[in-house]
């Protein structure tokens, strides 16, 4: 991949009101320290910056600063943006070394989840337990991503930390303290399924509703009193004396 570049300009004023009047004609104060140089006060063109930051790869890359014409080899650290609008507030950058080791999260993309078994057959859904992952390495071991295979995942099934494949020169933060962690999993989703009720439930529940005794049950014999016809009041004798 193209090594990505970033102009910018050395500023001499600091402070909050002189941060708030670069803001207002579309700049964005920034600072680039580390390395063997003192820490210098910069600006970049805020639309410029903007759609830059917008790519995956700016966030996790050694990039190319360009300061008033000479390079450097930086890596973006820190942004920070106004609470509601799409507006860069600050930003910084670290230098590199080609020979000293960075720390660096770096995003995971995730490859054949719809040809997984535990999706394709077993009707499961993917859960990302992790998109990103805290890495070690060289700078020019740094890698843009890294790939999370699931293509042989089944349900119930997890990738950990130790199953990826990473490029040499990278090693895990996690895995070399010793925490394998989830990384991803297949689940089968949650339902909720009332049971059927079983032969006897049922016949209880007909009973109670007044349906049709079941099958084998004994029925009323034909012409027998009920205990509504038993309490009818007698019939009066014609004339009505006694």
């Amino acid at each position: 991949m193209a090594t990505i570049e970033v102009n910018a300009v050395s500023r001499g004023l600091q402070g909050t009101g002189a941060s708030r009047r670069l803001r207002i004609t579309g700049k964005v104060p920034g600072i680039i320290y580390g390395g063997d140089h003192p820490a210098k006060n910069v600006e970049f063109d805020h639309n410029g910056l903007f759609h830059q930051l917008k790519q995956e790869a700016f966030h996790a890359s050694i990039l190319s600063m360009i300061v008033d014409g000479k390079k450097e080899r930086v890596l973006l650290r820190d942004v920070q943006m106004h609470p509601w609008k799409q507006l860069i507030l600050h930003v910084d950058f670290q230098r590199v070394s080609a020979n000293k080791k960075i720390h660096m999260k770096v995003p995971l993309h995730f490859i054949n989840a719809d040809i997984s078994p535990g999706v394709k057959t077993g009707g499961g859904i993917i859960s990302h337990v992790m998109n990103e992952m805290n890495i070690t390495c060289l700078p020019d071991d740094l890698p843009e991503f890294i790939e999370v295979d699931l293509q042989t995942l089944e349900i119930g099934a997890a990738v950990h930390l130790a199953d990826l494949k990473v490029p040499k020169g990278v090693e895990s933060v996690q895995l070399a303290r010793g925490d394998n962690a989830v990384v991803a999993t297949v689940q089968i989703p949650r339902a909720i399924v009332e049971p059927e009720p079983t032969a006897a439930v049922a016949a209880e529940g007909a009973a109670a509703d007044g349906a049709a005794p079941a099958a084998g049950a004994a029925a009323p014999a034909a012409g027998a009193a009920t205990g509504a016809d038993a309490k009818k009041e007698p019939e009066k004798k014609d004339g009505g004396k006694k």
